[in-house]
């Protein structure tokens, strides 16, 4: 099962990144390069426990449709969303938020699996964990920028 992790540092509140990470309406912003969009479930706002939220995007060249579900939520300090249905065979991505004296430090664990078998380690291997590390990358940028900027009044609810 391949692990991706990631540390940001952000310059802001926990409690903001933390928003910042359950936020549709930031989501949508941060991959619209894969021309992500919302098809079932919250279309705006915060994710909370127990939510879901099916997205249709495209990666790699082919459209997708992934429906994950907010499976644990300790605001501000943790929340793991799991895919329901999807491209994977399984998908979870853990998000930890610790406070700093300058800040949070987010750290993210991103564990898939890929069907087909023999087909599917060798797409890890050479294409599907590099891409998504990418795509965790630049989410985590956005979500920075947003946090240490008052871009974040735009994405989270007053």
């Amino acid at each position: 099962m391949p692990l991706i992790t990631l540390k940001t540092k952000i310059q802001a509140p926990v409690e903001r990144c933390f928003d910042l990470s359950t936020s549709i309406d930031l989501h949508k912003k941060s991959v619209e390069h894969t021309q992500e969009e919302v098809v079932s479930g919250r279309t705006n706002g915060l994710m909370q426990l127990n939510e879901e939220v099916t997205w249709r995007a495209k990666h790699l060249g082919v459209w997708f449709v992934m429906t994950v579900r907010m499976t644990d939520y300790e605001r501000p300090y943790y929340f793991c969303d799991e895919m329901v249905s999807g491209p994977f065979q399984s998908m979870a991505h853990q998000h930890y938020f610790e406070e700093l004296n300058e800040g949070t430090l987010m750290i993210d664990k991103f564990r898939f699996v890929s069907p087909l078998g023999v087909l599917g380690r060798l797409a890890n291997a050479t294409v599907l964990k590099k891409h998504l590390t990418e795509l965790l990358f630049t989410r985590n940028e956005a979500i920075k920028t947003f946090a240490e900027t008052n871009r974040w009044q735009e994405v989270l609810p007053s």
